[in-house]
């Protein structure tokens, strides 16, 4: 072939290439600003802690920069957001504070994308191993386990026995009120390094044999959260290694989560704006938004 008409395939092949590239980068941005995007979920949901206020609902503690408003705005999806702090799974169908509809009340047939974390708060998972462990941490100065000495296999054993069962009987909730949508469930961004920092102790006082333990706590709970996504249709946002080195023990500027003490959220050990943003990234990315 000679030189000039390869040039002029090429070019014109190029050119077919770019007009597709946009034509499909325009349509992809259309349908994502045509989603009803319904937002549920706990306080890692609601971006409790992170400023601006929702104040059309104080009780939940809702911020406008949670990552479910970071991905409508990204996407131009058409936002209801009704995640709230404190949530557990029993308040998708029941209400959660007077004048606080049960969350599932939002979805209805013409729901196209839900998203949500729930599962912490079920047997006061979160805050009685970080309670219980930093406890345990301060009486110890920081030595031994004394933590998983104490509470041995408690937490994991309630997560089994009454967090899964409540998780899929929420998501078949959703489901059933919103059998057209695409429903996302995230995982939990990391709480705890993946080993022991003695400098993080002022700002997380966990005894250095209870980093893991609390670690795995953890990690149990995005296994079974992950399990009744999978098993009720919904897709699994997995952060494990997405959000490691952005742990509590972290830097202000690298951090996801905010530590125990000094701090700068008003809600400790909860997602950051910056781990709200990371929550929302991750998340479009792995439905294909954006």
């Amino acid at each position: 072939m000679p030189k000039r008409t390869l040039r002029r395939v090429m070019t014109a092949t190029i050119a077919a290439a770019g007009a597709l590239a946009l034509g499909l980068s325009g349509t992809t941005a259309q349908a994502a600003a045509s989603l009803d995007y319904v937002a549920l979920g706990d306080s890692y949901s609601a971006g409790s802690g992170v400023l601006p206020v929702d104040v059309s609902n104080l009780l939940c503690l809702r911020s406008t920069a949670d990552y479910p408003h970071v991905v409508a705005s990204r996407t131009g999806a058409r936002l209801k957001d009704v995640t709230c702090g404190g949530a557990q799974t029993e308040d998708f169908t029941e209400a959660q504070y007077p004048g606080v509809a049960p969350q599932v009340q939002a979805l209805g047939t013409d729901t196209d994308l839900v998203t949500l974390t729930i599962g912490g708060n079920d047997n006061g998972t979160f805050i009685n191993a970080l309670t219980s462990c930093a406890t345990a941490g301060v009486l110890s100065g920081g030595a031994g386990s004394p933590c998983k000495d104490e509470n041995g296999t408690l937490f994991d054993d309630q997560i089994d026995a009454n967090t899964y069962p409540a998780l899929k009987s929420a998501l078949r909730a959703v489901r059933d009120r919103a059998p057209n949508a695409r429903v996302a469930v995230l995982g939990y961004p990391w709480i705890t390094p993946a080993a022991p920092d003695p400098s993080c102790f002022v700002k997380l006082p966990v005894a250095s044999g209870d980093v893991a333990y609390l670690r795995g706590i953890q990690a149990h709970l995005n296994d079974v959260v992950r399990r009744a996504a999978e098993e009720t249709g919904a897709t699994y946002v997995d952060f494990a290694q997405a959000s490691e080195g952005h742990d509590a023990c972290e830097p202000a500027g690298t951090r996801w989560i905010e530590p125990l003490l000094f701090g700068s959220n008003i809600v400790p050990v909860h997602p950051n704006a910056l781990g709200e943003r990371r929550m929302a990234e991750r998340t479009m990315s792995v439905l294909g938004l954006g």
